[in-house]
């Protein structure tokens, strides 16, 4: 069983930024492409963005487009995401994972776990956007 894990969040005000990042192990990392997803209380789980093996492309969903930029090391096994520009909206429970894809729905980028791997989640790190 490979693992996740999750970190970086925490408490920042409308505006402000946030770094995270996500150690992937027991696995070949740059086999796969990966990705961020969110989820807030009463909400589902959101795709945010996904990046190939390689690093040479990454897609954004609308929501995020603009503020984040997703990022990776495969030298590190490692993945990151820089969140600029926060807004309240924002806060949930970020999960990286492994194997993703994106889509055009709608004339917007959709972005989706993979199948590749079965459903495998870490921890979390959570995000709090408040003044």
């Amino acid at each position: 069983q490979f693992q996740l894990v999750e970190s970086g969040g925490g408490l920042v005000q409308p505006g402000g930024s946030l770094r995270l990042s996500c150690v992937i192990s027991g696995v070949t990392f740059d086999y796969y492409s990966a990705g961020w997803f969110r989820q807030a209380p009463g909400k589902e789980r959101e795709g945010l963005s996904c990046i190939t093996s390689s690093g040479d492309s990454a897609y954004y969903a609308d929501s995020v487009k603009g503020r984040f930029t997703i990022s990776r090391d495969n030298a590190k096994n490692t993945l990151y995401l820089q969140m600029n520009s926060l807004k309240v909206d924002d806060t949930a429970v970020y999960y990286c994972a492994l194997d993703c894809g994106a889509e055009s729905q709608g004339g917007n980028t959709r972005i989706l776990p993979g199948h590749r791997l079965g459903d495998h989640w870490g921890q979390g790190t959570q995000v709090t956007v408040s003044s």
